[in-house]
């Protein structure tokens, strides 16, 4: 068959089109979007969507191999947490037709607010779980899940990690074929999980699992590498790519494939082996935690941090073994390059205007582009904690302001794809509750962060196909709050944005902003202002910096002078325009 480069997260989407997936959803999430968005290119035989949240990602694939086909359900590792509430009943209920829950963990925090390691999952869970060390097992070990879903009646994880997900190495095709098909049939005693039928589960599940460590223990997704009898290695995933590069075939290896349930007749057989054990795992103690409560010395922890991403070199590092490489170093050191807001982002234009206001308000924001607008120079908000959390944490945070006699008002602050995923409930307690709050929906038409994928307001799927959108603002009517505490304003419109935060902020009682204008890079927007951008007049410029504040990456200063840098990102917003007061800056190239 042939052989192509790929990526794990798309040969994750090719293992579960061979293994005949024809359902597949996903909320997209940094390192694991890219699995569904390659899922879609199969839209022939694999019914692919975006679902409000992970939570609904899962239930969908539920229903699916409840009916009797394969599904699957991805996210971020973060997701999982939301998704928690059916994972840990289906985990009880087993399948029908196979169904994997696909967990991509963030070692090192690149794109996300924690490093939590979803290994506990598993056993906290009770779900079957496989690891995947390079692209071609991603694809193997997809469609292995299904078979063992299927045969131990298990949902089953397979946990990914960002080096994996986006990592690219060669992988073998293989031909589609569909599994034996699998009829709904009612099964009150399987899949309603009420009391009685919960606790009588509960015994099959852990059962199942015993089966699956028994089996386990002879698995080729377990391998040992037996090179000397000195020192041997466990380790799985990416970690076990890593220790390869570090010590070569100076060590023996257990390379674990199925990492929950752990087989401790395996782990125990090649510690008789080797005199000395190392456990090489990123994040939490997870392996050494099973090793060492098997009553086996090993040495892992003490020498790895549990925080941050691993490589050869920190590995080589800890356990003082294996050649040494150079480092390369420079005698200049390249500054640091925070992400920043796009040029002609709208995110700019409100955060510009809520700065107005800084001294009258507290802002809590969400998770989305938007929350680069924490950084300087605006310092937009001063809490973020989870999906969702931008809506609700400002009605607790009212209340203890309200105690504590301070008059500021309290802004919680999201995204169109946010308030979809998980905002809207938020807003429906603010609104019940009559929390003295202002929410506002930073609507740029798209999931942004994530690379513009559709979602709920959008008017196509993922699959291209023609959607009819939801309406934001009938969604906040049905609130019941009055229709005069609802603001829609365009926050480039500095005079309008502003006018709208002042009147929430100084008037008691919830109100609700939409600031809407959609994302500058979208490609309807970019084929807009075409050959529009702004210029500046340098003789008519006096050097204030006025026009510096919007901190637009288009704009620079230099020899007291502004300039537009990189005409060829700008877009014309004119945003900085209306911060000139002598009319330096103006629009060219067409009408806006």
């Amino acid at each position: 068959m042939q052989k192509i480069i790929m990526s794990g997260d798309e040969a994750v989407a090719r293992g579960a089109w061979e293994a005949g997936v024809s359902v597949a959803a996903a909320y997209p999430g940094t390192p694991s979007t890219e699995i569904l968005e390659n899922m879609a290119l199969y839209k022939d035989d694999v019914y692919a969507t975006w679902a409000n949240n992970e939570k609904i990602a899962t239930e969908i694939a539920l229903g699916a191999s409840i009916g009797g086909l394969r599904a699957f359900a991805a996210m971020k590792h973060v997701g999982m947490n939301v998704a928690g509430d059916p994972i840990f009943s289906a985990a009880y209920t087993g399948v029908n037709g196979g169904m994997v829950i696909i967990s991509c963990d963030d070692p090192g925090c690149h794109s996300s607010q924690n490093e939590q390691d979803n290994r506990w999952y598993a056993p906290h869970a009770k779900l079957a779980m496989l690891e995947p060390s390079d692209s071609q097992e991603c694809k193997d070990f997809m469609k292995e899940a299904f078979r063992l879903s299927e045969e131990f009646d298990l949902l089953t994880l397979l946990r990914l990690t960002t080096r994996v997900c986006h990592s690219k190495s060669l992988v073998e095709q293989g031909e589609r074929v569909m599994p034996e098909e699998k009829k709904y049939k009612s099964e009150f005693t399987k899949f309603t999980m009420l009391p009685v039928n919960a606790r009588k589960r509960h015994v099959i599940v852990e059962e199942n699992l015993e089966k699956l460590k028994e089996y386990s223990y002879t698995s080729p997704l377990n391998r040992m590498e037996i090179n000397n009898s000195d020192i041997g290695v466990i380790t799985s995933g990416i970690s076990y790519m890593h220790a390869r590069e570090a010590f070569g075939d100076s060590v023996s290896y257990l390379k674990l494939g199925i990492t929950y349930p752990l087989s401790d007749k395996l782990i125990k057989d090649f510690a008789a082996k080797v005199k000395t054990l190392w456990i090489v795992e990123e994040g939490d103690g997870y392996l050494e935690a099973t090793v060492r409560g098997l009553g086996l010395e090993c040495v892992g922890k003490e020498k790895l941090s549990c925080q941050g991403e691993l490589d050869a070199a920190r590995v080589r590092a800890a356990f003082g073994v294996g050649e040494t490489t150079e480092t390369y170093t420079a005698e200049a050191q390249a500054p640091a390059r925070p992400p920043v807001l796009c040029a002609g982002c709208p995110h700019r234009g409100f955060y510009f205007a809520l700065n107005a206001f800084k001294d009258k308000l507290v802002a809590v924001g969400d998770i989305g582009c938007y929350s680069l607008g924490a950084s300087a120079p605006f310092f937009g908000f001063d809490i973020a904690i989870c999906m969702g959390s931008g809506f609700s944490i400002p009605i607790g945070l009212s209340k203890a302001l309200e105690k504590q006699n301070d008059s500021r008002k309290v802004f919680g602050l999201l995204g169109d794809s946010t308030f979809f995923h998980s905002g809207f409930n938020s807003l429906v307690d603010a609104v019940h509750s009559g929390a003295n709050v202002c929410l506002c929906v930073l609507d740029n038409s798209i999931t942004a962060m994530t690379g513009h994928q559709e979602n709920s307001g959008t008017q196509k799927n993922l699959m291209g196909y023609e959607v009819p959108p939801v309406s934001i603002l009938e969604m906040i009517y049905a609130t019941g709050i009055a229709k005069e505490r609802v603001i829609i304003a365009d926050p480039i419109d500095q005079e309008a944005m502003q006018a709208a935060i002042k009147t929430a902020v100084e008037n008691e009682g919830v109100y609700v902003i939409i600031s809407k204008r959609p994302c500058a890079l979208l490609k309807e927007v970019i084929k807009a202002n075409a050959g529009i951008r702004c210029e500046i007049d340098a003789d008519k410029c006096v050097g204030c910096k006025r026009c510096m504040k919007v901190a637009c990456p288009s704009l620079a200063f230099e020899n007291k002078k502004a300039w537009i840098a990189d005409p060829a990102n700008c877009n014309g917003c004119g945003l900085c325009m209306q911060m000139c007061k002598v009319g330096a800056i103006s629009r060219i190239g067409g009408a806006k």
